[in-house]
């Protein structure tokens, strides 16, 4: 068998050396002469100089170009590491939406910057696409609400309707059917300036402040974000503000019929299903009669109902991250904050916008053929996941479990667990806190997955403080566990947060207010229970094995929630079930692997679309980029797939597309913030996941299981956080 592999591997490697890629990096790769596939040299864990020992003119055989790239790599991080606290951090970039919410929330505060709104200006014209409109992710086609809001910024920015770029945006909104198919968010902003009425715009009174926390439809049975969200946007629905602008810059042009002649009840999201009796229809009368009461409210119940939402919103502003530490709620803060009587100059508004502001990105981009400066916004930060994820790639990459850069952080990791209690406590009391979240401050929303890959670092990590890592690992685990949904799986940041109902009221035409179990965090939190030492004898195991033969795909793939979208959900999986000891030859698992090896591209990588979330045809389809390349290789070799033609090609793809530094580049949206409405291009996904990858099958080829494992042997062999003992 072993002199089959070799062979194999050599032959292999003699046909993969010609293979054309498709990915064109902007700077120029590293050059490699053609390597020979071996599977008899171990490879060293440490870092290796290879061009030390060899010259560009002589073949090389793969371990040495694997070991050249994995130091290229983990040199290229130590060089990006926070030399102070010790995290990593890369730019979190979604789509231009943001930008031109942020236009709009300067305006609508009267606090416009001339500066920044030209360098927003720039920004917005250099996304435009050919057509005359917006995308909400690379390589897509124009989407409506992007491409609104858009125009509507570079109209309140003082840019002329009469520009080419502007009529050919114009003509593009309107063949999409104008303002009027725009989303619930993007006609919410449009009233704030009576660009659209506040009739044409689902009704969502602020006296919901007043429902039981555990009754059905309590503002707590609604996901994190949401309830961050819609809290200080009752206020404003309360208040409905509205910031007169000239005529000039308005968006009348974008409306198919005049507006006054528009009747709301037969666009989105009021229009009627076909059948009389369904969940949609019966909310589209109950708003009739929610506008009916707005209009001569119980001012005694609306002015609790105001003092309650305020009260939570205050409460929740407090700490340094701004409400939810994402862009959506920290802008509905500010504007809530003005609703209720607060001067722009009150250290809390201020406070607030000083937060916003420090998520502001500043770049280059060509703009009619020049240079020039833009300005756009990320959505948060990404700290917290970018640390844990990096700390287990450079762990298996070899790194000493004591290397004073993974130690600082652990450190960092360790100093930003949770010690408050949150909304969490509703869906699970009587639970210690101990979770982490994503951003550098968010203390009242830990959530699963941060969690979950936050301990599976620690438990690799050598600590000077092992008394305190321990206790730290202790408190993490329990929450999260605690934290399991009833149906076995996992959501990110509530339990048993699936009253699905709640996606058939109108104000949720974006089908995101809940936070239901994925199979994501249930592989993830299965290899978090076998990195701490657990097997599949663990209560927890069962359900969530349950839950993920239930939730697979008729093709075996699964479906990835927080990435794009089934090669991450596969991956994830089934590196979660590698770890707890599931049997790698049940038909389930080889199904996953027939999917995964029928989607590999004719370049040897792996791509998928943010347009598989709309259409299951496109599952697993895409041009390759560097992070699904990566995960497609990882859920292979997790599956006991190493020495297989398709993990080789994919091996190479990635050391083709490797840069002389040593990082890789990539521009697709590959994160995902809710499907089919906002995507996340996370700037190292492409980076740590190369790396881990490479890292893997040179441990596999060389030792034959991955130095995780070996690690995970060692806890186990020690019991050192098994704490049902």
């Amino acid at each position: 068998m072993k002199l089959f592999r070799t062979l194999f591997s050599r032959l292999s490697d003699s046909f993969l050396a010609n293979i054309p890629g498709k990915f064109t990096p902007a700077a120029e790769p590293a050059t490699a002469p053609p390597l020979r596939l071996v599977s008899d040299k171990a490879a060293s864990l440490s870092s290796v100089d290879s061009a030390s020992r060899r010259s560009q003119s002589h073949a090389v055989s793969q371990p040495d170009a694997i070991d050249d790239a994995i130091r290229r790599s983990q040199a290229w991080f130590l060089s990006k590491q926070d030399p102070v606290e010790g995290y990593w951090v890369a730019e979190l970039e979604a789509d231009t939406t943001l930008t031109s919410e942020y236009v709009m929330l300067r305006r609508f505060l009267d606090c416009v910057d001339p500066v920044r709104q030209e360098q927003a200006v720039r920004y917005l014209r250099s996304m435009q696409l050919p057509d005359g409109g917006w995308p909400i992710y690379y390589g897509g086609p124009a989407e409506i609400s992007a491409s609104v809001k858009a125009y509507f910024a570079l109209k309140l920015s003082g840019v002329p309707a009469s520009e080419p770029f502007m009529l050919r945006a114009r003509d593009r909104i309107l063949a999409m059917g104008g303002v009027v198919q725009a989303n619930v968010f993007t006609k919410i902003a449009l009233a704030l300036f009576d660009q659209y009425d506040w009739e044409g715009v689902p009704h969502m009174p602020v006296e919901l402040m007043l429902l039981p926390k555990r009754f059905y439809f309590s503002i707590y049975a609604i996901s994190y974000w949401s309830r961050a969200v819609l809290i200080p946007l009752l206020i404003v629905f309360a208040h409905q503000p509205v910031c007169r602008i000239p005529n000039e810059q308005g968006i009348d042009e974008l409306y198919t019929v005049p507006r006054a002649q528009v009747r709301f009840w037969k666009y989105p999201p009021f229009n009627k299903d076909q059948d009389w009796f369904t969940p949609h229809n019966l909310f589209v009368m109950l708003d009739v009669v929610l506008k009916l009461y707005d209009r001569m409210p119980l001012m005694w119940l609306r002015e609790k109902a105001l003092h309650k939402a305020a009260t939570w919103m205050l409460e929740h502003l407090k700490g340094s991250g701004g409400l939810g530490a994402i862009y959506p709620a920290m802008a509905n803060s500010v504007m809530a904050l003005r609703c209720l009587g607060y001067e722009m100059d009150d250290p809390l508004v201020q406070k607030a916008l000083r937060e916003i502001e420090e998520l502001e990105v500043y770049e280059t981009a060509t703009v009619d053929g020049q240079r020039v400066s833009t300005l756009h916004l990320q959505p948060c930060f990404s700290p917290i996941w970018d640390t844990a994820l990096l700390t287990n790639a450079l762990i298996e990459a070899g790194m000493p479990q004591d290397h004073p850069a993974l130690v600082k952080a652990g450190a960092y990791l360790m100093s930003r667990q949770t010690k408050t209690v949150g909304d969490w406590t509703i869906s699970s009391s009587h639970t210690e806190p101990g979770g982490w979240y994503f951003q550098f401050e968010n203390e009242l929303y830990p959530d699963v997955d941060d969690s979950a890959v936050v301990l599976m670092a620690l438990s690799k990590l050598k600590m000077p403080q092992p008394a305190e890592q321990r206790e730290s690992i202790r408190r993490g685990m329990q929450w999260v566990l605690a934290m399991q949904s009833s149906d076995g799986g996992w959501g990110a940041y509530d339990k048993d947060n699936n009253r699905v109902v709640f996606n058939y009221i109108p104000f949720a035409d974006h089908k995101a207010l809940l936070d239901p179990s994925t199979a994501d965090l249930a592989g993830r939190c299965l290899e978090m229970l076998a990195a701490l030492g657990y097997d599949r004898t663990h209560p927890a195991v069962q359900p969530a094995l349950a839950f993920l033969k239930r939730d697979q795909e008729e093709d075996g793939s699964w479906f990835g929630r927080w990435g794009v979208n089934y090669i991450y959900g596969t991956w994830s999986v089934l590196a979660g079930l590698r770890a707890i000891g599931e049997d790698l030859s049940a038909p389930y698992i080889r199904r996953a692997v027939s999917w995964l090896e029928s989607k590999q591209n004719p370049d040897g990588g792996w791509g998928e679309s943010c347009l598989s979330y709309a259409e299951a045809a496109h599952s697993g389809k895409g041009e390759s980029t560097p992070s699904q390349t990566a995960w497609a290789l990882m859920a292979l070799m997790s599956a006991g797939v190493t020495d297989s033609f398709s993990v080789a090609r994919g091996i190479q793809f990635l050391l083709r597309h490797q840069l002389k530094d040593g990082s890789w580049e990539e521009v697709a949206h590959t994160g995902t913030g809710f499907p089919r409405v906002f995507y996340l291009r996370y700037h190292w996904y492409c980076q740590y996941f190369p790396l881990w990858a490479l890292a893997m099958y040179r441990n596999l080829r060389s030792r034959g299981r991955m130095r995780a494992e070996e690690v995970r042997q060692q806890v186990e062999s020690a019991g050192s956080y098994r704490f049902d003992r």
